[in-house]
């Protein structure tokens, strides 16, 4: 959600951010509509003190005897309330569409974002290790898998269709220990508070996070009209909707791990084998609420706790500074932690990091009071994975097979695997 009288101070600017993200300008609608709703305002404010005024004068003309004046009165205030009732519904209808009109348009980029149309035009940040190699051929996670006999994608199917999986023995307790490993990180040595928060939420909290309306298509919905989570930032980060906190109680620092529900309707054809892209996958998510001034900050040290959950496991990764084609609708600046995945000899998505402005904090009510300071600003929000545990499972299986199809387990994740250091058909 933007600032309408930022918008009016400087149009030419709005309209400027906005083609850099391909959207035709919108400025000038906005101010329209904006101009014919203070137009409103102001009549309804006249009629309002008209009617107030001719209120004072029922009593005057009842005092001085004169019944005629009063019953004209009386008249007129009637006729001034249903006049004052409909300026108040039209004013509420445009205030309405107002607020569905700017909920369509996407946030404004940083200035320094790249500018592109996709992923194509995504632009290298910095890279960490060395892609691992193997003297045999290395193969994908779901293969390697299902060799194991512990990952069924066809008894998923006859429960629930397609993109699920059933994952069984060790790569079912892989998906705890993975859990529970990046959550000791979060907690323990970088600050994050733990939440179990609701999978389902209501309309407002999908809204206040820009789920909704544009991407319902996306989501699952209840057929009584709760969403199904799809990452925990929606619950995480309206933790703080509807509140205002003492700059003294910021940051606050987020984080857990959930299962998450996604649609992916607009990803027809794309990843259809394997774990990449399920409707059901498991995350742990982060989430900052910060001051203005401390956000570009946050988002280099959230883009760090994700990876230092890599550094860990020993695996290989780049970072993207996503261009403005790619950025998520919401955000103003994303970085994406890519993973080497051996079996598909590429780097794939694991992690995405992402700085708000006040963009959700403007929808969700969420504000700050300044020390020493009345007057309350909007804070910042920002998210990132921290990680997708399936796809760090797929990372792991990819990055640590070996010649027999058995998974080496990562030295960090064995305390939280039993000890386990290998997974084969036989252990």
């Amino acid at each position: 959600m933007f600032d309408i009288k930022a918008i009016r101070d400087n149009p030419g600017a709005f309209d400027a951010g906005l083609a850099k993200r391909g959207v035709a300008p919108q400025a000038a609608t906005i101010l329209a509509m904006d101009e014919k709703r203070r137009a409103l305002i102001a009549r309804v404010q006249e009629v309002q003190t008209r009617r107030n005024n001719a209120s004072k004068l029922i009593g005057k003309a009842k005092a001085s005897g004169d019944e005629g004046e009063a019953v004209r009165v009386i008249a007129e205030v009637a006729s001034l309330k249903e006049e004052l009732q409909q300026g108040e519904e039209e004013e509420r209808v445009l205030e309405q569409e107002i607020t569905d009109f700017l909920s369509a348009i996407p946030n404004i980029p940083h200035d320094d974002v790249p500018v592109g149309a996709d992923e194509a035009d995504n632009v290298l940040h910095h890279s960490h290790g060395e892609p691992r190699t193997f003297n045999f051929e290395a193969k994908e996670h779901f293969d390697l898998g299902e060799d194991l006999g512990m990952m069924d994608f066809e008894i998923a199917a006859k429960m629930s269709g397609s993109r699920f999986v059933v994952l069984k023995k060790h790569l079912a307790r892989m998906e705890r220990a993975l859990a529970n490993f990046m959550l000791d990180i979060h907690t323990n040595e970088f600050g994050y508070e733990e939440i179990v928060p609701p999978l389902l939420v209501r309309d407002e909290a999908a809204y206040g996070t820009t789920q909704l309306p544009k991407f319902a298509e996306d989501l699952f919905k209840t057929d009584n009209g709760y969403w199904l989570i799809p990452t925990a930032e929606v619950p995480l980060t309206n933790l703080v909707r509807e509140s205002i906190m003492d700059e003294a109680e910021l940051p606050k620092r987020f984080t857990a791990f959930t299962p998450c529900f996604r649609s992916e309707a607009g990803s027809a054809g794309r990843d259809t084998r394997g774990m990449i892209r399920l409707h059901q996958f498991a995350k742990v998510e982060m989430v900052s609420v910060v001051t203005p001034g401390k956000s570009d900050e946050e988002l280099l040290r959230m883009l760090s706790v994700a990876e230092e959950i890599l550094k860990r496991l020993d695996i290989a990764y780049q970072v993207m500074t996503l261009s403005t084609g790619d950025m998520g609708f919401a955000a103003q600046r994303t970085y994406d932690i890519e993973v080497w995945l051996p079996g598909q000899n590429a780097f794939r998505e694991i992690s995405s990091c992402s700085v708000c402005g006040d963009f959700q904090a403007r929808r969700m009510g969420a504000r700050y009071r300044p020390t020493g300071e009345k007057k309350t600003q909007y804070v910042h929000t920002l998210n990132g994975s921290g990680l997708a545990v399936g796809r760090t499972m797929v990372a792991i299986l990819e990055n640590y097979q070996q010649a027999d199809g058995s998974i080496a387990v990562p030295v960090a994740l064995q305390p939280y695997m039993g000890g386990l250091e290998t997974i084969s058909k036989e252990s």
